[in-house]
């Protein structure tokens, strides 16, 4: 039985491309749907959520998620990635050894945050291996005409993130945490501060003027936010262009 976007709970963005807003930390994931593959922008905060993802996701694509994009190596974002076997992982550069070594970091936090211990501690002893290292851009051929572009845009809101443009009528642009809606933008200890306005320049490089962005927390949002929002972090934390 086919089913619409709305009736699962996700946004339809563009044709084939939509975005779900998880509960508890309003954590955006983004869906991308070729024709026999489908690519996933981040995995959510457990395996529980990245289950029930799953499931979702292979109903509105008709055939599983071939592939998963990680926008940065943050609890929220990638907890849910070993409910999605077989699908090929990409990260920016850095991130499998960011996730190799900082599994105690990355329980620590979401126990602090919020997250149950046991489901904390389950979800990292199954973190996910990326096996493939974005550097620059790489273009994916999903099918039936559609592509994505993975671009790694940082340091910015950690030193590794990775955003993921879908051309179209109109182009999609999914931010991970390099843009935030539904709050001020988090520079936690892993942040690079100095560098996320140049992210976002590229950020704004990558979509242009009229495409669509995706934030990794808040509602859809368009260039002139983008670069609000870059201006804004330029002045609070003391950078010139």
């Amino acid at each position: 039985m086919t089913v619409t976007w709305e009736e699962l709970g996700w946004e339809r963005v563009a044709a084939g491309v939509g975005r779900r807003r998880l509960p508890v930390w309003d954590c955006t994931v983004g869906l991308v749907v070729g024709a026999g593959a489908a690519l996933l922008i981040d995995a959510g905060s457990s395996l529980g959520e990245g289950a029930a993802l799953r499931a979702e996701a292979e109903r509105l694509a008709g055939h599983r998620v071939t592939h998963l994009a990680l926008t940065h190596p943050h609890f929220d974002h990638v907890f849910g990635a070993a409910a999605f076997p077989g699908a090929e992982v990409y990260g920016a550069a850095g991130v499998p050894e960011a996730l190799g070594g900082g599994r105690e970091t990355l329980r620590a936090d979401a126990v602090a945050n919020g997250l149950d211990r046991r489901r904390a501690a389950q979800a990292v002893d199954a973190l996910v291996r990326v096996g493939h290292e974005v550097r620059g851009r790489l273009a994916l051929d999903l099918g039936g005409g559609r592509a994505a572009v993975l671009a790694d845009l940082g340091p910015a809101h950690t030193a590794h993130d990775l955003a993921v443009l879908v051309p179209g009528a109109p182009d999609v642009v999914f931010c991970g945490d390099l843009v935030e809606e539904s709050g001020e933008p988090q520079a936690g200890p892993d942040a690079v501060p100095a560098r996320w306005p140049a992210a976002l320049d590229g950020l704004l490089e990558l979509g242009g003027p009229d495409a669509l962005y995706v934030p990794g927390h808040g509602a859809v949002v368009d260039a002139d936010f983008v670069r609000a929002q870059r201006d804004a972090l330029a002045a609070r934390y003391g950078v010139s262009r």
